[in-house]
């Protein structure tokens, strides 16, 4: 059963990587809404040094802190987060997850269903969603309508010559890419607008790039480029729309962590209220659903190519 969240509802945050140290753990410290319950992570030497800067509590069973929590972040590899997720929502609690939620349609799928028979809220973190000004921009562009055409570039340098980012360390992202790292993104963006995908044609580019053109339930489509391996001089942001109403290009947004604070808000409303945030679960699902499609046509195109 679903657990019902008090005026300061208790969260807990499964990992200690450097996306939960740089932004899930200071999120849940410096909210004033919520209580930070407390850390658990695969090396428990690192989710005490993540508690201890934290101010809160560190677990070595995840279970236990599932028990002192209404909620749970997730921020742990894709594969890992799926399992633990539906164990948290087993348990009552609700789930704020990390994209992608898996990296298999059917791991996925049993957090959607779990999330359902539990009752429990779900969001899942897709950062241009929560973040001020690029949720602003999609509402708009949403109500406004009329886009027959969607165009995005994200090129990503980290594997590019002399990245130094820690995130380069990451098994899951060295083996699924930009297409499963950036990919969701993207999608976060054009479904809303566009609406759904109903038709894709992928095909793979130089190292792990990914060129997808899509077709959406408006009618509209939409093309997206996506890697991590751009040359840091090439390294480019881009989303753009064409339609009645002209050319709009998605602007620059805020720190993560902000926007993680956001989504924190969704999801104790969403618990409160029971009604489900439109990134949730099933839209978790969707993304992977897609994503997965995508991968398999453009290893289908290289294998035909070879």
């Amino acid at each position: 059963m679903a657990k019902l969240p008090g005026a300061k509802p208790r969260i807990g945050l499964l990992g200690t990587g450097p996306w939960a140290a740089r932004t899930h753990a200071p999120a849940l410290a410096g909210h004033p809404g919520v209580e930070f319950s407390g850390v658990w992570g695969r090396r428990p030497e690192a989710a005490e040094a993540l508690a201890a800067a934290s101010g809160t509590l560190a677990y070595d069973d995840v279970d236990a802190l599932f028990a002192a929590s209404d909620a749970v972040a997730l921020a742990l590899p894709p594969d890992v987060q799926a399992p633990l997720a539906v164990r948290a929502a087993e348990a009552g609690c609700h789930v704020l997850l990390d994209k992608p939620v898996a990296t298999t349609v059917a791991g996925a799928r049993e957090v959607a269903e779990a999330v359902e028979k539990a009752g429990v809220a779900s969001v899942v973190f897709c950062t241009l969603r929560f973040a001020e000004e690029t949720a602003r921009w999609i509402e708009e562009r949403t109500a406004a309508g009329g886009w027959f055409l969607g165009e995005a570039h994200w090129l990503g340098s980290l594997y590019g010559p002399g990245s130094t980012s820690a995130y380069a360390a990451s098994p899951w992202r060295r083996e699924k890419g930009g297409l499963w790292d950036v990919g969701p993104h993207v999608l976060s963006v054009y479904l809303p607008v566009l609406g759904d995908v109903t038709a894709i044609t992928a095909v793979p580019g130089p190292a792990d790039t990914h060129h997808l053109v899509l077709r959406h339930s408006s009618g509209a489509s939409s093309t997206a480029t996506l890697t991590l391996s751009a040359p840091p001089e090439a390294a480019e942001v881009s989303l753009a729309l064409y339609g009645t109403g002209g050319r709009a290009e998605l602007p620059r947004w805020g720190g993560a962590v902000e926007a993680f604070g956001t989504a924190v808000d969704a999801l104790v409303t969403s618990a409160r209220t029971g009604e489900p945030h439109p990134c949730d679960a099933r839209f978790g699902l969707r993304l992977t659903e897609i994503l997965t499609e995508a991968e398999r046509l453009a290893a289908q195109s290289a294998a035909d190519k070879a």
